[in-house]
């Protein structure tokens, strides 16, 4: 029997996959796994009992990420799971920011008591023309789950899009539309685009990438979009090029008091991801991700440790072993089997920066011993039996 907590509340359409093999427990110290969405872990305390921490949304900030990894805890995340509802906010937002909607709408409030308000809204909707989106230049920086998709929609609108990612996955080089124009350098989207959204990890490359400079750069009135990370601007910057008139619109899902005081600001308090169908699809993905990890050792969507995957277990046993990417590592655990008397049947081994993740298929179940010799290695982080 596996216990797992949760530190918010998480769809039951996703805690509903879990199996009869597991239960919730009130007691976050007894859990083998804990499932999370933006409550803060960083001052927590670990138990030796915690295998994994699910994250059921993208972002992994409130996570602290090589404290775990040092625990031997791995943490999973669920990309993509949440990207269609966040992509259908920024082309919302795109169409609330070419066209004053949420002013007129206003107008609307302010004047309900007008008896006449069918004719003198005849004069007042001068004051909220806008602009339409197609026709106009889209630059998407960052193609990965939500770019791509925001892309190709933004695309299907008659919109003229240019993307920028150096690092685009093979995947979704293939899902993106061929009327997506590539470009290597962000500057040239800076450069031309009438339209530019944030689809980017915050990273030291990216944050505030979007500042005075770069937009000394950008085409007077352009429309800024981010729903990804508040600190991929200087919101100072934008602030003061909004005043001017430089940016004509800056629409955004995290609101700081200096945005959420500035004119022509279209904000909104995170918004991106809350529709039942993205909570209902991340909750559904992390618990998939830690019955697969409880149950078999195989990692998917982990952000501190690598991809591995040997499926179901086919032989007598199997061993999992986190460690840190060291010389030597590999022998030490094939080594320790061989003096246990175990025949390694298959063999996997994955690093990512200084972790790795070694899972070996043996021909002896319960190989108590083995995991002992192990765990007592140099580097070595966490040893289970899963088989």
């Amino acid at each position: 029997m596996y216990k797992y907590g949760c530190l918010n509340p998480i769809s039951k359409v996703g805690t509903d996959n879990f199996t009869a093999d597991y239960v919730l427990t009130e007691d976050i110290n007894e859990a083998e796994a804990i499932l999370v969405r933006s409550a803060a872990m960083h001052d927590m305390e670990f138990s030796d009992k915690l295998l994994t921490v699910a994250r059921a949304g993208a972002g992994v900030n409130n996570i602290p990420l090589d404290k775990c990894a040092e625990k031997g805890i791995v943490v999973f995340n669920s990309p993509g799971a949440n990207a269609n509802g966040v992509r259908e906010l920024v082309i919302a937002s795109m169409i609330l920011a070419s066209r004053d909607i949420i002013g007129g709408n206003r107008w609307v409030q302010e004047n309900k008591g007008d008896e006449n308000i069918s004719k003198t809204m005849e004069k007042a909707k001068s004051k909220f023309a806008g602009t339409e989106i197609k026709g106009k230049k889209l630059g998407v920086i960052g193609l990965g789950n939500i770019g791509v998709i925001v892309a190709n929609a933004a695309s299907a609108l008659g919109m003229d899009v240019v993307g920028c990612d150096p690092f685009i996955s093979v995947n979704n080089a293939l899902h993106l539309s061929r009327k997506v124009q590539l470009v290597n350098d962000r500057a040239d989207i800076f450069k031309t685009c009438d339209f530019i959204t944030v689809h980017v990890p915050l990273i030291d490359d990216t944050k505030e990438m979007i500042n005075k400079d770069t937009i000394a750069t950008m085409k007077d009135g352009v429309i800024i979009l981010n729903f990804a990370r508040d600190l991929l601007i200087n919101e100072n910057d934008v602030a003061d090029a909004l005043e001017s008139g430089k940016i004509r619109c800056y629409a955004t899902d995290f609101p700081t008091p200096k945005i959420a005081n500035t004119k022509n600001v279209i904000a909104f308090p995170h918004l991106g991801a809350s529709t039942e169908e993205s909570e209902d699809n991340c909750a559904v993905m992390v618990v998939n991700q830690v019955m697969d990890y409880i149950e078999n050792g195989n990692i998917k969507n982990s952000v501190n440790f690598p991809a591995v995957d040997m499926g179901k277990p086919q032989f007598a046993g199997r061993l999992a072993v986190l460690h840190r990417n060291l010389p030597n590592i590999i022998s030490k655990l094939t080594t320790a089997c061989g003096e246990a008397g175990i025949n390694i049947e298959n063999f996997i081994s994955q690093s990512r920066g200084e972790y790795a993740y070694s899972l070996l298929d043996i021909d002896k179940a319960n190989a108590a011993d083995a995991a002992a010799k192990i765990a007592g290695g140099e580097g070595v982080l966490k040893v289970r039996v899963i088989k």
